[in-house]
């Protein structure tokens, strides 16, 4: 992608996720019914054939064969950099607190729906896609406006604004204002990940740009994982809403502490030197 571009596409590409959850919730309501929830896994496998057939029909980035060509360093080799190890921590430290964000917003969501507040699962549903419907815009608006904002300004401000609306997140128990503040929730947490894509791979040495951000945003969803039984076992003693609200404050917290004492590369353009951290500007993350 155009290095001026890269944030919209980011943006674009992180809303994949929010449609597939879209239309996961539909797919819910249309086969659990009548084939179970055996029907709606073994559905599962058509967006997965699909994805093959894309992959198959996609080439391959010119950047990545230009890499290729001319960098064949191996990754052991590219972390004897202190630099490319720091910063790679701190990229799992970032992630473990967007996963446990995210995570934190939605994993135990439909359940406090459903558990907690006594609504119905079509109920449950209807909410999950309006507050996917805010997680693309968000996604795809803030992902553009990093180009503008920065990398970790547009993270800053959107996790800020999730602070704010906590509260009706967390305390709603119509389904007007569920609607509402989980749209204004997912609008937040997804349009900070809307930057993700774009910094994570900005933030990554040449040679390991594959390896980079995937590794450090899986352990970081890794690490996250303790978010749901934390989240239960907090919901048995004192409720859904304490729940969330004890685990999401300090994450969208850290989102913001992270993101102001790290760096950014926006706009750097890639296939250069591969064992070098990204940016000599950036090249530490505090």
């Amino acid at each position: 992608m155009p290095a001026e571009r890269r944030g919209f596409w980011s943006g674009l590409l992180q809303s994949g996720y929010s449609l597939g959850y879209l239309l996961a919730a539909v797919a819910f309501f249309v086969i659990e019914p009548a084939f179970g929830w055996r029907g709606l896994f073994a559905f599962s496998l058509v967006p997965a054939l699909v994805s093959l057939w894309v992959r198959a029909r996609v080439e391959e980035s010119e950047v990545w064969e230009k890499s290729v060509k001319l960098n064949r360093t191996p990754a052991y080799q590219v972390f004897k950099n202190p630099a490319v190890l720091r910063r790679f921590v701190y990229l799992v430290a970032l992630m473990t607190a967007f996963n446990w964000m995210s995570h934190g917003t939605q994993d135990i969501y439909p359940t406090f729906v459903k558990k907690g507040l006594g609504l119905s699962p079509d109920t449950s549903i209807a909410i999950a896609v309006v507050y996917n419907i805010g997680a693309i815009i968000g996604g795809m608006v803030l992902g553009a406006y990093s180009e503008r904002l920065g990398r970790r300004r547009t993270i800053m401000i959107a996790a800020a604004a999730g602070l704010v609306v906590v509260p009706f997140f967390v305390l709603s128990s119509t389904v007007g204002w569920l609607m509402l503040s989980s749209f204004l929730m997912q609008l937040c947490v997804q349009g900070a990940w809307g930057v993700i894509p774009a910094h994570l791979t900005e933030m990554s040495p040449d040679t390991i740009r594959g390896f980079y951000p995937g590794v450090t945003y899986q352990l970081g969803n890794l690490i996250a994982a303790l978010n749901l039984p934390i989240q239960e076992a907090i919901a048995e003693r004192h409720g859904y809403p304490t729940a969330m609200a004890w685990t999401v404050t300090p994450a969208l917290f850290l989102v913001i502490v992270l993101s102001a004492v790290g760096k950014e590369a926006k706009g750097i353009r890639f296939g250069g030197a591969g064992t070098q951290a990204p940016s000599p500007a950036a090249a530490d993350p505090v």
